[in-house]
């Protein structure tokens, strides 16, 4: 009997055509995908990004939870300046925004997770 890492948590190859791969970048991107419904998934899915953030994985996991940590970060940041600046009332025109980029970069770290693709710039605050 061998030890072999569980499904998701080493940098093994991808899932087979057509399968679904629940690595760990792929779960904190379908908890903040799920944010827009419940509003709180957001928040697991960032402790769960600087927890498995810290243990030693494969360098594309490492990608994605430096992009995940910045993504969540930087909207929360930009939803606090959208609220104050909602007196002014261009505040409320910047919540939609916010929100796209939220769900876009969601989405490119979970299409790049399920291929077991590193993140091509982690820093960047671009899509």
């Amino acid at each position: 009997m061998t030890n072999q890492p569980a499904p998701g948590s080493s940098g093994g190859p991808p899932a087979q055509s057509g399968g679904f791969d629940a690595n760990r970048p792929t779960i904190i991107s379908l908890l903040y995908i799920l944010s827009f419904a419940t509003g709180i998934t957001g928040i697991v899915g960032i402790i769960l990004a600087h927890v498995w953030g810290s243990e030693p994985e494969a360098e594309w996991q490492r990608s994605h939870y430096s992009y995940l940590m910045r993504t969540f970060w930087y909207s929360f940041l930009a939803s606090i300046v959208a609220g104050v600046l909602s007196l002014v009332v261009i505040g409320l025109l910047l919540f939609p925004l916010i929100a796209v980029w939220f769900g876009v970069r969601s989405v490119m770290s979970l299409m790049k997770a399920q291929k077991h693709e590193p993140m091509p710039d982690p820093e960047t605050l671009w899509i």
